[in-house]
């Protein structure tokens, strides 16, 4: 039967997505049920309305250039405990930090991995291989030709991505450039004064007068140090004459 209006289409790609295993273009579908690409991607926000309405366990997403089910995100907790109940076969922080640096530097080799963990990464990566989610991708065209890596569709169905342009930006996890200078400034072991004005502050907005000012007590407190030890030196002096 092909499927000849919008609700046969529906439940024709509700069919096919219950039993695929893997994510299905919006071309491949298309060609299956014999209608259009526009018909699918009409049905398939329809379909993703309707169950964001009715509050179901489960979704349509669109993962790695392709729709399938996958199961409602506030039920995570849920599925976890389902999934790894019995199971204790998880990628170790190596693995994760290894697959971080190749999801954001691919293509990238081997040797290039190493060199920014500081650590040997072959193993890692031929673990990452195993699993799936990485592969090569290309050769690099210098000597040698060593083999570049990049991630997988698996990596991206892991993640609930469509592609790894939906990665988080690194951007948004590193500080201003004030403020990496004001924090190396107060690691330094004998600080500048007008440095120890709270970073928390942006240092961009200080206020020419507050530095003057830190500047000011700095110079007082060191004064104020100073005549301490003069009047000290002035103690043990007399204690000693009293001695003799």
């Amino acid at each position: 039967m092909i499927p000849s209006s919008p609700s046969d289409i529906t439940r024709a790609i509700e069919a096919i997505l219950m039993i695929a295993d893997e994510p299905i273009s919006p071309k491949q579908l298309a060609g299956i049920i014999g209608c259009s690409n526009d018909d699918v991607e009409v049905a398939a926000a329809a379909l993703i309305q309707s169950y964001a309405d009715d509050q179901r366990g489960f979704v349509l997403q669109r993962v790695a250039g392709g729709f399938r089910f996958q199961s409602h995100p506030d039920l995570a907790p849920v599925v976890e405990r389902f999934v790894l109940d019995g199971q204790a076969s998880r990628l170790s922080a190596a693995a994760l930090e290894t697959m971080a640096i190749i999801a954001y530097k691919q293509p990238i080799s081997r040797n290039q991995i190493s060199a920014i963990r500081g650590v040997n990464a072959e193993g890692v990566v031929r673990t990452l291989e195993a699993r799936g989610y990485v592969e090569e991708i290309a050769r690099d065209p210098g000597p040698g030709r060593a083999a570049l890596y990049g991630t997988t569709h698996q990596f991206l169905e892991r993640l609930g991505l469509n592609s790894v342009d939906e990665l988080p930006q690194l951007g948004q996890f590193v500080p201003d450039a004030d403020v990496v200078e004001a924090l190396e400034t107060t690691l330094l072991v004998n600080p500048d004064p007008v440095a120890a004005i709270d970073i928390s502050e942006d240092v961009s907005a200080l206020d020419p007068s507050a530095i003057e000012a830190a500047m000011a007590n700095a110079a007082a407190d060191e004064y104020a140090e100073d005549r301490a030890d003069d009047d000290r030196a002035g103690d043990d002096s007399l204690t000693t004459d009293d001695a003799e």
